[in-house]
């Protein structure tokens, strides 16, 4: 065992506090990483305030991890000390329910073990996140950072990254579709850059005008605002694939209507009330709602590999972890283009 220190929720809603804590050393099949960056996902607040429900406490969130190896176990193959690497939402999964076998331990039948506020295999060790000095995880659940990218811009592909590219390539965004990503913020921005890559026709939904310019900066062709209620009448019948990142209250009906027969909206953002659906918005043009989570290991390494070769980051602000309970106040304000990062340096 080895002594880490990060900063945790000790209790629901208790603002984040430093806490040392013991990690296991490496196993045979074992990486440790020295985390460089951990970025701030909204799922990190939901979950230190326990509003999904199920948290445990004390809580060391963060699941954004970039950083290097620093040792590797007897049987380790897939990577060596100096390496860069990341880790993203999970750390484990039972790897023989068939889910698992195709690649998609995100939906894993006997549940993924998350990197932070789950339990390991063994269903009495927790889990701790990244906001910490170091981590050490099974080297299957490790990935390989594109070296030409940098690390801090890179840590929030492992959450917001795969969460846009995994909708957008089963659901075949690319060439002659037209796209439209519904809120710009940490999630959004990122569906801007991706799906403008992949070479889909985007559009950008937005509340207000004031996002405008940062949607076209981000590659955008097109914007509209949603409080303007023209917009759905320009835009009706109008789009292949709308990725919905929201996780207001809203009414999905409006922007199922905005779908070209046959086209789907799918949610990857998570309103706090259930939201009601009307039949005919689903049946008067053969639509299709659906989700999205995250995406597998494979997949994962896929989209870093992706934005390696399109030179694809978020856009971040960097923090200390000493910051990090006015950053999640921040968010809550929107007031962050796009993603924090927490730079690790400030816990040594």
């Amino acid at each position: 065992m080895t002594q880490a220190k990060g900063y945790a929720a000790k209790t629901v809603k208790a603002a984040l506090a430093p806490f040392t804590f013991e990690r296991r050393a490496p196993r045979d099949q074992d990486v440790a990483i020295e985390i460089k960056y951990c970025g701030i996902c909204h799922s990190d607040i939901h979950q230190a305030r326990d509003e999904w429900g199920g948290s445990t406490f004390p809580m060391v969130p963060g699941h954004e991890i970039a950083g290097v190896v620093t040792a590797v176990g007897s049987k380790v193959t897939k990577f060596k000390v100096g390496d860069p690497v990341g880790v993203g939402c999970m750390v484990d999964s039972c790897r023989t329910c068939a889910h698992c076998e195709q690649g998609l331990e995100q939906y894993c039948l006997g549940g993924a073990t998350f990197t932070y506020n789950s339990m390991e295999r063994d269903g009495k060790t927790p889990t701790y996140g990244g906001y910490s000095d170091h981590v050490v995880v099974d080297e299957s659940f490790v990935l390989h950072m594109p070296k030409n990218l940098p690390l801090d811009a890179a840590a929030p592909l492992l959450c917001a990254g795969i969460t846009l590219y995994s909708p957008l390539m089963h659901w075949k965004a690319g060439p002659g579709k037209k796209v439209a990503i519904l809120g710009l913020g940490g999630l959004g921005h990122m569906g801007v850059k991706i799906a403008k890559a992949l070479g889909a026709e985007v559009t950008v939904l937005s509340h207000s005008a004031r996002k405008e310019a940062d949607a076209k900066n981000l590659g955008a062709h097109h914007f509209f605002a949603t409080s303007d209620a023209s917009t759905f009448e320009t835009l009706k019948n109008h789009f292949d694939l709308i990725i919905n990142t929201v996780s207001a209250d809203i009414d999905w009906n409006q922007y199922l209507s905005l779908l070209k027969l046959d086209g789907s909206m799918v949610v990857v953002g998570v309103p706090e009330k259930p939201n009601a659906v009307s039949a005919f918005s689903i049946i008067a043009g053969r639509k299709n709602l659906s989700g999205s989570m995250i995406g597998g290991i494979q997949e994962t390494q896929e989209m870093l590999d992706f934005c390696g070769k399109h030179n694809i980051t978020c856009d971040i602000e960097i923090i200390p972890i000493q910051k990090v309970n006015e950053a999640y106040e921040r968010v809550l304000k929107s007031d962050v283009r796009y993603r924090f990062v927490i730079d690790m340096a400030s816990l040594r």
